[in-house]
């Protein structure tokens, strides 16, 4: 059983996808580069490829879970990450799409408190989501959905 396996507790094949670039891509190889890296800014770039192929793929009840898990990591370690990532990239952030990405994931499930939660702090990091308004303008869309 692989890494992936034991991650989500199935004992089913690893899948692999192919990336916009036509590349094949395997989330037990992805994941073991993952937990081996030490330097936060490869972290940070492990998580994001990974999280990338997960959430395209969101449709499918294993991609969608280890999306979640890998999502809910990379965000309870961002504040680590943040700082070598501020001076990896001249003193600006790049784009960090995991918290829109989770957010979205979360209002598809009905889960509108935790979608407002990742916005909250997305804006507590400094990261935009490059929309119209913003994080703000996404909690505000959000709370709609709840009434």
């Amino acid at each position: 059983m692989g890494l992936f396996d034991k991650l989500l507790g199935k004992t089913d094949e690893v899948k692999s996808y192919y990336s916009r670039d036509g590349t094949l891509v395997n989330y037990e190889d992805l994941l073991k580069q993952l937990y081996a890296t030490k330097k936060r800014v490869d972290i940070h770039f492990s998580y994001y490829n990974l999280i990338e192929q997960t959430y395209n793929h969101r449709e499918e009840p294993e991609a969608r879970a280890l999306f979640k898990k890998l999502a809910l990591e990379h965000i309870e370690k961002f504040g680590s990450i943040r700082a070598p990532l501020l001076k990896k990239c001249y003193g600006k952030l790049p784009h960090v799409p995991t918290f829109q990405y989770l957010a979205t994931v979360y209002t598809e499930d009905g889960e509108y408190d935790k979608a407002v939660e990742v916005c909250e702090k997305a804006i507590a990091f400094g990261l935009h989501d490059w929309t119209k308004g913003d994080y703000q303008a996404r909690i505000e869309r959000i709370k709609k959905k709840m009434q």
